[in-house]
C-alpha cells in the first residue's frame, strides 16, 4: 500500500513539473490569457496524475489535448516537448497494463496525432516514431517480464504444493505401512495361537499399534489444518519406541545410537523415517529374525544401517519403501544402499549429511 501511494506521488510530481513547462511555453511564446492556459494545462498534464487508474482514457485525453492546444496555437509547435513527455507517460502504462494489440493501436493514434501536429517535417515525425517506439518497447518489456515472474511464481507455488504432497504421502506410507506390518503380524498370530493369554497379548499389541498409528498420522494431517496444535516431528529420540514395537512383532532388536542426538529436525525425521521403513521390512520379510539398528551421529554427519539376519532377498522389489527412502537420502545429498549383508540377511545403509 505505502509502495503504490509512493507510485502515484510520483505521478502527480511528473503531472506538475510537466503543467509548469507547458503554461511557462504558453505564457511565454504565445502570450495567451490565463483563461485558455489554465484548461489547456490542466487537460494536457493532469492525465499523468491517473494514468495508473485509467491509462487508456489519459491517452486519450493528453493526446488530444496536446493537438488542440497546438492546432488552435495555444502552445507553439516548438514547443511539444513538454506535452510529447506527458503523452509518453500514459502511452508507457498502456504498453505494461493491456494487450499486444491495444498498446500497438494507441502507439499508432499517438503518433500519427502528434506527429500530424509537429510540422509535419520528415525529420520531426521519425523524432516523433522513434521516441513513442522507444517508449512503447520499454512499456511492453515490463510487461512480459512481469507477466514472466508472475509465471514462475505460479510455477513455484504448484511445485511447492507438489513437493508438500509428494511429503505428505512419503510420511503417510512410512506410517501406514509400519503399524499395519505390525497389526498384520500380532493378527496372524492370534489367529494361530491357542492360548488365550498369548492372543490376549497380541490384541493388547494390535490395540497400541493402532493408537499410535492414528496419533501419528493426526499429527500428520494436522499440518493440513491452520488452527491445529503442531506436535514436534518424530527423531532421535523415538527409535527406542520403534525398536519396542518391532520387538512385539517377533523382530529382535539391538539399537545403538552413537553421539549427540542434537541433530537438525529435517535430518533427524529423516534418519527416523528411514530406520522405521527398515524395520518394516524386516517385519514383513524377515520375522522372526534377529536385527541390529546402529545410528552414528558424527558433526559431519548422520549414519544409519539397519541390517538383520533373515533369509535375505535373491533381488530388489520395486515398492514405494526402498524409493523413499533413497528419496529421503538425495533431498540432504547423501548416500544410499541397501541389499543383501555380506554374512546374509538383508543390509540397509544411509548417510546424511548435516549441513
Amino acid at each position: 500500500m505505502i509502495a503504490r501511494l509512493h507510485l502515484y506521488l510520483v505521478d502527480v510530481t511528473a503531472a506538475v513539473v510537466i503543467g509548469v513547462l507547458v503554461g511557462y511555453a504558453m505564457v511565454e511564446h504565445q502570450d495567451r490569457s490565463w483563461w485558455l492556459v489554465v484548461p489547456g494545462t490542466l487537460l494536457v498534464a493532469l492525465p499523468v496524475a491517473v494514468r495508473r487508474i485509467r491509462p487508456v482514457t489519459a491517452l486519450v485525453v493528453s493526446t488530444v489535448a496536446t493537438a488542440a492546444v497546438v492546432v488552435g496555437q495555444v502552445l507553439p509547435a516548438e514547443a511539444l516537448g513538454a506535452p510529447v513527455g506527458a503523452v509518453c507517460f500514459a502511452l508507457y502504462t498502456v504498453a505494461v497494463d493491456r494487450s499486444r494489440t491495444w498498446s500497438l493501436a494507441a502507439l499508432a493514434f499517438a503518433v500519427v496525432v502528434i506527429a500530424g501536429v509537429s510540422g509535419g517535417e520528415p525529420e520531426n515525425v521519425l523524432v516523433v516514431l522513434a521516441a513513442m517506439s522507444a517508449v512503447w518497447v520499454i512499456g511492453y518489456t515490463t510487461r512480459m517480464r512481469r507477466s514472466y515472474f508472475e509465471r514462475e511464481r505460479v510455477r513455484q507455488g504448484e511445485q511447492a504444493l507438489s513437493d508438500e504432497r509428494l511429503r505428505i504421502a512419503r510420511e503417510l506410507h512410512d506410517v501406514v505401512a509400519h503399524n499395519l506390518s505390525l497389526i498384520a503380524v500380532q493378527a496372524g498370530n492370534a489367529a494361530h495361537v491357542r492360548s488365550p493369554e498369548h492372543a490376549y497379548e497380541a490384541l493388547q499389541v494390535i490395540s497400541d499399534t493402532s493408537r499410535a498409528a492414528l496419533t501419528e498420522m493426526r499429527g500428520l494431517l494436522g499440518v493440513l489444518r491452520s488452527d491445529a496444535d503442531l506436535a514436534p516431528s518424530p527423531g532421535l529420540g523415538g527409535l527406542a519406541d520403534l525398536a519396542d514395537r518391532a520387538s512385539l512383532a517377533g523382530v529382535r532388536v539391538a539399537l545403538e545410537v552413537r553421539g549427540d542426538t542434537a541433530v537438525p529436525e529435517g535430518i533427524g525425521l529423516s534418519a527416523y523415517r528411514i530406520v522405521q521403513e527398515a524395520l518394516t521390512n524386516v517385519v514383513k520379510h524377515a520375522a522372526p529374525a534377529s536385527c541390529t539398528v546402529l545410528v552414528d551421529v558424527a558433526p559431519e554427519a548422520v549414519r544409519v544401517e539397519v541390517a538383520d539376519d533373515g533369509p535375505g532377498v535373491r533381488e530388489l522389489g520395486v515398492g514405494h519403501g526402498l524409493i523413499g527412502m533413497r528419496e529421503r537420502v538425495a533431498v540432504y545429498g547423501g548416500t544410499f544402499s541397501a541389499g543383501p549383508g555380506d554374512g546374509g540377511g538383508f543390509r540397509v545403509v544411509a548417510e546424511l549429511p548435516v549441513r
